[in-house]
Formats: structure tokens, C-alpha cells, sequence
């Protein structure tokens, strides 16, 4: 097999791997399809918010439809919800729903014509600080280059092939990724350095260091006969880690003591 076809099916393998972890993870929008005068609206409501009021927007619907009504609380809390309406602004209905401290959480939802959206259950937004590009992009280029390097050196383990080089290339990586970038982000969104082991319980930085953790054993033992079985194993662990939805067991403010959970 050429180097293309490695390099064409870990790029498949990685792309698919993100666009899942994307969707499922808590932050991703929530998807609801609103029904109104037997017509359906599809809309996306966020679960993430920067540290301003987040404007949930409603878009297509026709001006002459009224009554559409946000509902909140802060989350996880027994408050009763209060309630606003949307109004008719720049061509779309919109509703504020405030600013919260941050890794401050509101559960919400929203009622039309007698009927709530979701139907099934309030959606939960996380608030946090603007993270800068200069670290936001190289960290997310970084955590998936490692993804992309650890799954082409799977492939020539594999198959026989010698690599030692991409081994080292994937844990440079990832270390860069996890423990330089992956700080700088938490810190700059939350406030925290770091929420894993053996501070927090965010399966983010958690999967991050076994993962790492896997891949340094694998290149301290590169000499050992055994060794391709202990970077295929990594190498298997780190892709079923990555299924983890992103930012699960995350920063979590406590309203109750005024004070960050990690």
C-alpha cells in the first residue's frame, strides 16, 4: 500500500472522528423543528454562550405569528423559570437570555401555540470567557494533527512498516496539543489550568492524559519486541477516548457557593 492510501484513509478516519465528537458533545446545538400553522421551522439553539447575553434567534418565521415565549432557569437549581417574550427585531424573533458567571449554566425552553420546544427536555447553555484565535485554532489543529499522525502510525504498525518517527511525531503532538494549548484554552474560557486528575473530573483534560499516557509508554519501550502491540493499543484507546464528547463533565459554576467546580 502506498503512502497516499495511508495518508488518504487516516484523514477519512480522523474527519469522521471529529465531525462525531462535534455533534454529540454537550456545546454542539441543540436541533428542534418547531410546528406552527402546519408549517415546520427548523431551528438551533445554543448551548454554549460567550460572557454577554445570549440572543436565541428564531429565523423564518413569519412576523404575524406571536406568542412565542423563552422560558429560564439557572441550572442545576430548583428556581422557577421566568419567562419573556420574543419580539419581531431585524426580520426574526428574538429573546435575551442573561449573562451568567462564568461556567454558569441555564436550562431553557421555549413555548409556542401550547407546545414546548424541545419537547422532551429543557436545552442547557454553558457560559464562559472568549477564548483567542491565537490559541483556540492552533490547539484544535494540534489535538486532531495528533489524532491524524497517531492513526497513520496504526496503519504502519499494521502492516509491517518501521515507525518509530511518526511514534515520536504523535507524542510531540499531542503533548503540544494537550498540555501546552489545552491549558491555555481551559484557563482562558474558565479560569482553571487544568480540571482532570487529580483536580476535576472534565473528561476532556481526563482522556487527554490517558491517552498521552499510553503513547509516552509506548515510546519508552520503542525498542522492545512487543512494542507495535503497545502502540497499536494506544493508538485504539486514543480513538476510542476521542468518541467522549467534548467538554462532558466540564467547569460547572455552583450558585449555591458562589464558587467554580471543576
Amino acid at each position: 500500500m502506498k503512502k497516499a492510501a495511508y495518508w488518504t484513509i487516516a484523514v477519512v478516519i480522523t474527519l469522521v472522528l471529529s465531525i462525531y465528537q462535534r455533534m454529540t458533545g454537550p456545546t454542539h446545538p441543540k436541533k428542534v423543528v418547531m410546528e406552527l400553522n402546519d408549517a415546520s421551522y427548523k431551528m438551533k439553539l445554543p448551548r454554549s454562550g460567550v460572557q454577554h447575553d445570549e440572543i436565541i434567534t428564531l429565523n423564518d418565521i413569519p412576523q404575524s405569528h406571536g406568542n412565542i415565549t423563552l422560558h429560564y432557569r439557572r441550572y442545576p437549581t430548583q428556581d422557577e423559570y421566568t419567562s419573556v417574550d420574543f419580539k419581531y427585531l431585524d426580520n426574526k424573533w428574538q429573546a435575551a437570555l442573561p449573562v451568567q458567571p462564568v461556567a454558569g449554566k441555564l436550562q431553557y425552553y421555549i413555548t409556542a401555540d401550547g407546545k414546548n420546544y424541545p419537547a422532551d427536555e429543557p436545552v442547557v447553555i454553558r457560559f464562559r470567557n472568549d477564548v483567542p484565535a491565537g490559541i483556540l485554532i492552533p490547539h484544535i489543529l494540534l489535538m486532531f494533527g495528533a489524532m491524524l499522525f497517531a492513526v497513520y502510525t496504526f496503519l504502519l504498525v499494521m502492516t509491517g512498516r518501521v515507525y518509530a518517527k511518526w511514534l515520536k511525531i504523535t507524542v510531540g503532538t499531542l503533548f503540544v496539543g494537550g498540555f501546552i494549548f489545552g491549558p491555555l484554552v481551559q484557563h482562558a474560557a474558565f479560569g482553571p489550568w487544568w480540571t482532570g486528575f487529580p483536580y476535576g473530573t472534565d473528561l476532556t483534560d481526563n482522556k487527554t492524559l490517558l491517552s498521552f499516557f499510553f503513547f509516552a509508554a509506548a515510546l519508552a519501550t520503542l525498542k522492545w519486541k512487543y512494542n507495535r502491540w503497545l502502540v497499536g493499543l494506544a493508538v485504539l484507546l486514543m480513538i476510542a477516548v476521542f468518541t467522549i464528547p467534548h467538554s462532558s463533565y466540564g467547569s460547572e459554576y455552583d450558585y449555591t457557593t458562589q464558587q467554580l467546580k471543576k
